[in-house]
């Protein structure tokens, strides 16, 4: 059969035809890609003619198209429907794909055609271009003897091959440790459609007449909040928290303390102190040390107020606490302090009318886009959902897949991938999908979220407008592909229409009843807004700064005991908390140890919050929900990529630099 990949879709915006795809068409194509690429590169370096920006930058970006294409259909089923066929190639293909970009970038021909190159004549977009290749290849270790290459080269293969097999048996490990429940009446406290989702997973997982409680990729699991029995919330904790470090086949925490010393090795080839100071030479941050200043000035009230909501807690439960007491007793205060029971709210929060009343309604409101659902296209899963997105005067825009329901062959976690790159240089449309992690019901049952799922998808979301308004010439710059201290920002931002009054009055109705959210209770959520930040915080935090820690590591300080390690990292990072456990611990950190590009960069999420917290607050200033808002929103920020400075997208936008009082005051933590 002739392999689908090779040559363009013939669908609609280029989505793969997923149907005809078969596993062995991946090797194929992804083989004829890295060939043909190579192939494209030397004729740049061996064009006779003396380097243009066209003939040298643009060709760069014009080449590797099919690996391009058939990479990013095989790596979406990587990470979200792997068979066994899929996961023994990317063990395979991971070494090839790192020796593949050394190939690239450690070109020194390459390099020198683009440093001869004179931007002088070039408008701001390609002047960029020529800049973040240069900034590339110094970063990739263009300046280094032969010897120095040799050796990362090696390094970054060994990378590759340890974070595939990190990320594997993290997602093994998942599977592995949810808890099986025999007796129904150990889940006293779930509601009814949930305790009919744990059946369902049960029956899926083979055992029939069970209940079978998954897990999520963080550490702090749903159901501690709604458990009743004390037991069965311990088991449930105390198998999230020592995923991946149990001594066995699945512990990751070897592969932990290889990888850091690997990448510590690398910094300092690179002429880094540490790989932490690497990685921030990337980001929007001016340096790691004013990371590190900002997550030190934030831990201490942090901790304070984790330590009052501790003690609150205590006094609820009579008790003396327990981690897993946390999550139950903080609902239990939430409830009578604030009489906010967030279990009696999920039937407001219907997925279907999430998505048609909530997301999609807020970006019409916006950004005057529609969305129409497209049977006639499918996903690579009878689950995923194909919708065209089109502008106000009904020209198509792109794609919208959306994959929300778990399964056992996707990793944990929520995030937002391209299928297709938006690019006007190689006239592409952007086709974006948005992945997560739902309990699926039982069929014909509805899909009821919880607030976290709820700010989950519309977080998400903004992850996917970033994608799909992205209007740049060159694919480098496409949406998404921007720093990674910046690229949680738009999403971030989105979560502000959750609760937004026109928002929430349009899709937060009763799924029976059609009943809407009342006003009071609106009123009762967000007097209970600041109720859970210390735990919150802390828990972000202590990820944050176990990241870092194990990135500051020089190359013969790497520990023999990853969990100790963890205990004096905390501890001096003044972030440990008995009762708070660190949102990821080293044997499940899927973002920093299995590529998922947050090696030395969790801290990300709270540094874009700070853009975030201040975008909140443009838009109520302006108006909130109105065209012209989402207008400016859309064409000084979210349509420009990596195609200027972020940071001055940014302050375009707000008229000023950043200030950090909006996210203090946001967590509570002036």
């Amino acid at each position: 059969m002739t392999n689908p990949l090779l040559a363009p879709s013939p669908l609609p915006y280029g989505l793969p035809p997923f149907a005809a795809i078969a596993p062995a068409h991946f090797e194929e194509a992804i083989g004829a890609g890295l060939g043909e690429h190579l192939a494209e590169i030397r004729a740049i370096t061996d064009n006779p003619a003396a380097p243009t920006f066209q003939n040298t930058a643009v060709e760069m970006e014009r080449a590797g198209r099919l690996l391009s294409r058939a990479s990013a259909s095989f790596f979406t089923l990587v990470s979200a429907d792997a068979s066994e066929e899929i996961q023994a190639l990317e063990t395979k293909l991971a070494p090839r794909f790192s020796a593949h970009q050394d190939e690239i970038f450690l070109n020194r021909g390459l390099y020198e055609r683009f440093a001869a190159l004179d931007a002088r004549g070039c408008d701001a977009e390609d002047a960029r271009l020529v800049e973040e290749y240069l900034k590339e290849f110094r970063q990739s270790g263009i300046q280094l003897d032969a010897a120095g290459q040799e050796r990362l080269r090696a390094i970054n293969s060994e990378l590759a091959r340890l974070g595939t097999d990190f990320g594997q048996r993290v997602k093994e490990g998942m599977k592995s440790a949810a808890l099986l429940i025999e007796d129904r009446t150990e889940l006293a406290g779930l509601a009814g459609d949930e305790v009919a989702a744990t059946a369902e997973a049960a029956r899926a997982a083979g055992h029939d007449g069970k209940f079978l409680l998954t897990l999520i990729l963080p550490g702090n699991q749903p159901a501690l909040a709604a458990l009743e029995n004390r037991d069965v919330r311990r088991r449930l904790f105390e198998a999230s928290v020592g995923r991946g470090s149990g001594r066995d086949s699945l512990d990751v925490t070897g592969l932990a303390r290889t990888m850091a010393g690997l990448r510590a090795e690398k910094a300092a080839l690179l002429g880094f102190a540490n790989y932490a100071e690497l990685v921030v030479d990337l980001q929007t941050a001016p340096s790691f040390e004013a990371v590190q200043a900002m997550l030190n000035r934030l831990a201490p009230a942090a901790v304070r107020n984790a330590d009052a909501e501790a003690r609150a807690l205590a006094e609820t439960a009579g008790h003396p606490l327990e981690p897993w007491d946390w999550a139950y007793y903080s609902a239990k205060v939430r409830r009578e302090r604030y009489q906010v029971d967030e279990q009696a709210l999920r039937p407001y929060f219907e997925l279907e009318r999430v998505l048609t009343d909530g997301i999609f309604f807020a970006a019409t409101s916006l950004y005057g886009i529609t969305f129409h659902e497209r049977n006639d296209l499918a996903g690579y899963h009878p689950d995923v959902r194909v919708w065209e997105v089109r502008n106000a005067d009904g020209s198509g825009l792109g794609l919208f897949l959306g994959d929300y329901y778990q399964r056992e062959s996707k990793r944990g976690g929520a995030w937002m991938n391209n299928l297709v790159d938006q690019s006007a240089l190689l006239t592409a449309r952007p086709v974006v999908i948005n992945t997560l992690n739902i309990s699926k019901p039982p069929a014909g049952e509805p899909t009821l979220l919880t607030l976290d799922e709820l700010r989950t998808v519309f977080h998400e979301f903004g992850h996917a407008l970033h994608g799909l308004f992205s209007d740049v010439t060159y694919p480098k710059f496409s949406g998404t592909n921007v720093p990674r201290d910046f690229v949680e920002y738009p999403s971030q931002v989105n979560e502000m229409w959750i609760m937004w009054p026109e928002v929430l009055a349009n899709y937060a109705r009763h799924y029976e009843t059609g009943e809407p959210l009342s006003q009071d209770i609106v009123d009762r959520l967000e007097g209970s807004r600041l109720w859970g930040e210390g735990f919150a915080t802390t828990e972000y935090l202590g990820a944050a700064l176990l990241d870092l820690a194990w990135h500051t590591l020089e190359p013969g300080d790497i520990p023999d005991d990853a969990l100790e390690f963890e205990v004096r990292a905390l501890a001096a990072a003044g972030i440990a908390h008995p009762l708070v456990p660190p949102r990821y611990r080293t044997g499940y950190f899927q973002h920093i140890f299995a590529g998922a590009g947050y090696a030395a960069g969790y801290y990300s999420y709270i540094w874009s919050e700070v853009l975030d917290a201040e975008t909140v607050d443009w838009f109520t200033e302006q108006g909130g929900l109105t065209r012209a808002n989402g207008e400016r929103f859309r064409t000084e920020l979210l349509s420009r990529g990596n195609s200027r400075d972020p940071l001055e997208s940014f302050r375009i936008l707000r008229g000023r630099e950043a200030a950090l009082e909006p996210l203090l005051k946001r967590r509570g933590l002036e």
